[in-house]
Formats: C-alpha cells, structure tokens, sequence
C-alpha cells in the first residue's frame, strides 16, 4: 500500500484532466468501485465540465477528491457534494476538511447523501447541516412489479425528459439526464396515467447495478400518485437483470408498497442539508451522488 503519511496539511487545488486515473484509484480504494462514482472517468470528467472537483495533494501524492454540483439557478440554487473521499493510507491528516472547506466556502444551500461512516455526520454538521431523514437503497425484482390500472411507461429522449423536469421543477437537469442515458442500458421514460405525464426519468447501469437513476414527479401528483409512477417506473424499465435499485427517501410513499412486495434495503444513506426542505421526501426519487 501506498504511504501518505506526512504532518502536513493538504494542499488542496481544482482537478485537472490528468487526476482522473488518482481520482479513480482513490474511489476504488474506498469502495466507490461502482459504475456510476469516482473509479468510472465518465463520471468523473462529467463533473469536471459541469460541477466542480478537487484534489488534495500531500508529499506529491493525491490523497483525496471531493466535487460538488449545483441544482437550479439563482438564490434557489442548491451546491450539492456528490463525492468525498480520502484513501485510507492518509486519513488522520485533515484531508477531508480541507477539501469540504474549498468546496463549501462561505455560506449557502447546500446538501449531501452522507455514508454511515463514523466521521462522515460529525464533519458535515460543523459545515451547517443537519441529518433529516435516511435515504433508502431498495432493492428487487422490478419485472414482477404490476403498474395500476391505466398507468404506463414508454422509452423517451432525454431531452424529452429533462424538458418535463424543467417544466415541472424550473431546474434544468438536461446534462445530467444525457449523461446517465450513456450509461450502459441506459435511458428515459415517461410515465402517464390516462395518457397525460406524471413522471418523468432516467434509468441505466449494468446488470444488477441497473438504478432507476432519478426521477421527476409532478406537482400535480398526490401520494397515490407518486406511490403508482415509482411503481409503474420500476415495472416497465428495460432492466437487464432480476435486481433493480431505486433510491427513496425513507417517507415516501412508495417505499411501502415496495417492502411489502419483498424489496429488501441492503444499505441506507442520511440526508443531510443546511435546511430539511431543499428535497421533498415524499416526493424526490434522487441520485445519491447527484439528487
């Protein structure tokens, strides 16, 4: 194992292209071996060129990364941390504080999917956020799902998609939907009930990786609702295995449903953001890294 041991602080700076390989290293050193996170340089470049991503350097080693995104415009806006990380050779340093300091400097609304590591809720809460409620990693069979009575799902663009989301919600979530298409077996839906859209999407991933990535709801849609298009969602996406994920917050109201048709939780995330009321929980299916 590679040794980063030193007594001095991090130097932390912007990533560059040629980080990506360490990024991935790093990711891959501390679990994020997934399709979707740090080890992946789709992703990693996807942050690059429409969030924010930096490196800590110690000794002349890369030690940690960390990227932040930004959800809607204006005062609105919301600076989301998708990644934080630090390789387990050069913990003990204040790598990851120096990172979040960069990444989060001054004030604002600001938010993450915090792991159930023992350092990870101490760090964000002395930068202004509070755990609110857990994010559920449900996972099933989704084809052994029956959508209600005249719901549907039908393939979309993601431009088609992103469309709807900005429509309903005034974010443009357009780059990121594109993104998550190119991923293997990826791509969007719409979900109707009647004909007329409720929901709207992206799905993607291989195998038993395959993540109803995220997914808009319209403000128009009650808990019955909001219950049927994750339901109907999960029924009619092309997953190329049995298991699906879909990522719920703990109060919404399809997480019943789900658990009593034998989806199990294998894992959870803590919401954790400077006010509780920047994802609705009874109505947002996010991307943990993205929301």
């Amino acid at each position: 194992m590679a040794s980063f041991a030193s007594p001095a602080e991090p130097v932390v700076r912007a990533a560059r292209p040629g980080d990506v390989a360490a990024i991935g290293a790093i990711a891959t050193a501390t679990g994020q071996d997934d399709d979707w996170s740090g080890q992946n340089p789709a992703y990693v470049q996807h942050l690059m060129r429409h969030g924010r991503v930096v490196v800590a350097e110690s000794a002349g080693r890369i030690t940690g990364f960390g990227a932040t995104q930004l959800i809607g415009t204006g005062p609105a806006a919301v600076t989301m941390l998708t990644d934080l990380f630090v390789h387990p050779a050069g913990h003990g340093h204040g790598t990851g504080r120096a990172l979040l300091a960069r990444l989060w400097a001054g004030t604002g609304r600001r938010m993450t999917f915090s792991s159930m590591h023992a350092h990870a809720l101490p760090l964000y809460t002395s930068f202004g956020l509070d755990a609110w409620w857990p994010l559920l990693y449900l996972q099933g069979d989704g084809r052994a799902l029956a959508p209600p009575a005249g719901w549907a799902a039908a393939p979309a663009a993601a431009g088609q998609v992103a469309g709807l989301e900005l429509d309903w919600t005034g974010t443009d979530r357009s780059a990121d939907h594109h993104a998550w298409a190119a991923r293997p077996h990826g791509g969007g839906l719409v979900v109707t009930r009647d004909g007329a859209a409720v929901a709207a999407g992206t799905a993607a991933g291989p195998g038993d990786e395959y993540t109803l990535m995220h997914l808009a709801i319209g403000p128009a849609a009650d808990d019955a609702a909001a219950a049927a298009a994750v339901i109907t969602a999960l029924a009619e996406a092309p997953a190329p295995a049995r298991v699906s994920t879909v990522c719920l917050p703990a109060p919404h109201p399809a997480v019943r449903p789900l658990l009593a048709a034998g989806w199990r939780v294998p894992y959870l995330d803590q919401y954790m953001a400077s006010q509780p009321d920047l994802l609705d929980p009874r109505r947002a299916v996010p991307s943990p890294g993205q929301a």
